[in-house]
């Protein structure tokens, strides 16, 4: 892999978790990897008061709380921290960019390296724009001399109208090709994988299609609640957290059609592709589409756990929705007729994300199966966690007769003892510090996915009648959510089992 060119990382909202958490551990293991550019610095940016120093202390106490690196090397984090400094940052206050100006000026000058700075908005949405703007004042937004790339999080609006907004704002003060916007689910090594399996391998593509594949399930399940975050949950909930950027954004890539190349633009306009196709769900059709769901409290495993409803910061009478699953059809050559189901909630038995390819039963059953087994061939494709990839197929039992017994093909990335899986955001930081923007949503995606949930959006909020069904917490979500599936005594695919109560057997 290139190592970067000579350039300074800037973060606002340096002092919260994201942070701490993901993005100074992430580019501490590309230090690690030495996949940092020779001339690298870190400003941190924030309304917290902090010193060089305690800035570089708080940030060795998260890396060697949550870096993922088995070995810290006293050393290695100490040259690491070398990279940090801070700037106290109002990012309302213009005056402050002033000050951001020099300082940052006098950085480059300080580890001679030319201009080139990212600017990573991890901070609310609301302050995304008001960022841009003051960095535009100061003549830090543009190509002067070096670039300026703007990182900014998820969610990208609330709606299609909020999320077209930001896409002007931003488009008055930057241009396109400057934005990287980052959805962390893409940065995982199995999602990417989906193209290698796909288009690297002529037995799956030719069988990618209406003509073989009876549904595709894509499933994204968290075991935790809404922890402390009640309070922009609440405000959020599942379909804008979760399907309206990842889960969407698999299917894209799931459906889309071979591209002409890698290049970073010819997969965007493939996925785009399969974002348009997407067939609307009408506000009438969003009760026989559409399943929401509320987690309520429940004991698990010895531990008694609260509904949604009793968080912290969450209104008493919330009808947010914790999980949500949606089926509807892509209206295209490839995939005409075939069922898509989505579906991702909080407080389920596990955590596991995987896209779940469900083939065409044979015409005609000649052996004798398993009592219950009328299973069809499955491909699925693990994203999280222990990422892997497990084919399911028929095969003969040993002894007199044909007795069928459904048998696992798999794959796990663990199995490559030797190989190292990047994190998500090891990945992401990465691509932006070399220019690759493949693995992030352009602004025709982001509007294109908004006004697929939009309509459910108005349905949720101008129908009351509309059920808000609770599940209790440990539990696959609502069973009604099974009638969406189609054909006769099937369901979704449940990745684990319960073995006992002290623990989850999940398959792959």
């Amino acid at each position: 892999m290139e190592k970067p060119g000579n350039l300074i990382l800037v973060i606002f909202g340096a002092s919260g978790d994201l942070t701490s958490r993901k993005l100074i551990p992430a580019l501490f293991s590309l230090k690690v990897q030495k996949l940092l550019p020779e001339k690298f610095a870190i400003l941190g940016c924030g309304r917290t008061e902090y010193s060089d120093i305690d800035f570089r202390k708080k940030m060795r106490e998260s890396i060697l709380s949550f870096s993922e690196e088995k070995d810290h090397d006293k050393g290695l984090i100490d040259e690491f921290t070398g990279y940090l400094s801070y700037c106290s940052v109002d990012n309302s206050n213009p005056s402050d960019f002033e000050k951001l100006k020099k300082e940052l000026f006098a950085r480059a000058i300080e580890i001679d390296t030319p201009p080139n700075f990212i600017f990573y908005m991890a901070t609310p949405p609301s302050m995304y724009s008001k960022i841009a703007e003051n960095l535009h004042k100061v003549q830090l937004a543009e190509y002067s001399s070096g670039f300026r790339r703007f990182i900014i999080e998820k969610p990208f609006g609330y709606d299609l109208e909020s999320g077209r907004e930001l896409n002007r704002t931003l488009h008055e003060l930057i241009t396109e090709d400057q934005i990287y916007r980052i959805d962390h689910y893409l940065g995982k090594e199995t999602v990417q994988n989906v193209l290698v399996t796909r288009f690297a391998n002529g037995i799956f593509e030719p069988l990618w299609n209406r003509n073989y594949i009876h549904r595709v399930e894509i499933t994204s399940a968290e075991s935790i609640g809404v922890e402390e975050r009640g309070g922009y949950y609440d405000s959020s909930g599942a379909l804008r957290d979760m399907v309206q950027n990842h889960l969407l954004q698999m299917v894209g890539l799931t459906a889309m059609e071979p591209p002409s190349s890698l290049g970073s633009n010819s997969i965007r306009n493939e996925v785009l592709k399969v974002l348009q196709s997407l067939q609307t769900i009408k506000e009438a059709d969003v009760p026989g589409q559409v399943v929401r769901g509320q987690y309520t409290g429940s004991t698990i495993r010895g531990v008694c756990v609260p509904g949604y409803r009793y968080e912290n910061g969450v209104a008493k009478d919330s009808r947010t929705e914790t999980y949500v699953a949606i089926k509807f059809f892509i209206n295209n050559w490839r995939w005409g007729g075939v069922p898509f189901y989505i579906r991702t909630g909080k407080r389920l038995p596990t955590r596991v994300t995987e896209i779940v390819i469900h083939f065409k039963k044979t015409p005609h059953h000649l052996f004798q199966r398993e009592v219950g087994n009328l299973a069809s061939n499955q491909l699925i494709i693990r994203i999280q966690p222990d990422e892997g990839i497990l084919l399911k197929f028929d095969m003969k039992e040993p002894g007199a007769g044909f007795n069928v017994k459904n048998v696992n093909m798999d794959f796990h990335y663990r199995d490559f003892a030797d190989i190292r899986v990047p994190s998500a955001y090891e990945r992401l930081l990465y691509d932006v510090m070399i220019g690759d923007s493949t693995l992030f949503s352009r602004d025709d995606e982001v509007e294109t996915a908004w006004k697929f949930v939009e309509p459910i959006q108005k349905a949720w909020a101008n129908n009351r009648e509309i059920k808000v069904y609770g599940y209790p917490a440990g539990t696959w979500g609502p069973s009604v959510s099974n009638d969406l599936i189609e054909g006769c005594g099937l369901t979704w695919r449940y990745p684990c089992k319960n073995l006992s109560d002290d623990g989850l057997y999940c398959e792959l």
